[in-house]
């Protein structure tokens, strides 16, 4: 189970630094070496350009273009702009996710992530590494009682947060991609968040 919950903390922890912002060559240079992680960007791995073009060329004139194309010019990523009948972006306090951020020590830089709002996709997902690693801590200490509660936090944040709003933006995200690595973003994190979903499901006994 430990286990489990590392490779599930990794994962969100991948998908939040590459869909909240652009790469930088330290990223992209973990992504490009490491097999495991190509492994869940397929077409990634075989494009050609990947390997024939140069790193600095590949953020400046493949991948940033891409993810501000895909993130600020025409889709927006945030949760309230698709649950708010106004479709406006909640930036204060009242935005429904910032009480479970507080309750579970999760503090939103604003200045790092250069977000406008904490209901950003790549924060949600981050919310959901740290959910994860405060479980992995749990599991650890054999508090199975708290392992219960994160589990249960994870399933209710998925349900009540991105499940309502992160498939219609990673369907049009893949649609819209130029480029494989936002086509395979969007593909694997809509497929990993449904397949957690199940998973926290089974282990709650829902």
């Amino acid at each position: 189970m430990l286990q489990q919950t590392q490779a599930r903390a990794n994962i969100y922890g991948l998908l939040s630094r590459v869909l909240l912002q652009e790469l930088d060559l330290k990223t992209l240079k973990i992504i490009k070496e490491d097999a495991n992680i190509l492994d869940f960007f397929p077409t990634l791995r075989d494009w050609k350009e990947l390997s024939e073009v140069q790193e600095e060329t590949l953020l400046d004139e493949y991948f940033n273009p891409d993810y501000v194309n895909l993130s600020i010019l025409h889709l927006i990523p945030y949760e309230t702009f698709y649950t708010r009948e106004d479709q406006k972006i909640e930036t204060g306090g009242a935005n429904p996710v910032t009480d479970m951020y507080s309750a579970y020590d999760f503090m939103v830089d604003y200045e790092a992530s250069r977000t406008v709002s904490s209901d950003h996709i790549g924060i949600e997902l981050e919310f959901m590494h740290h959910l994860c690693d405060a479980e992995k801590k749990a599991l650890a200490d054999g508090a199975m009682e708290v392992v219960k509660e994160l589990q249960e936090v994870q399933h209710q944040f998925l349900n009540k947060h991105l499940l309502q709003w992160a498939p219609m933006y990673l369907i049009n995200m893949k649609y819209e991609a130029r480029t494989p690595l936002y086509y395979d973003a969007a593909d694997m994190a809509l497929e990993f968040i449904l397949s957690d979903n199940e998973y926290l499901t089974k282990e709650l006994n829902f």
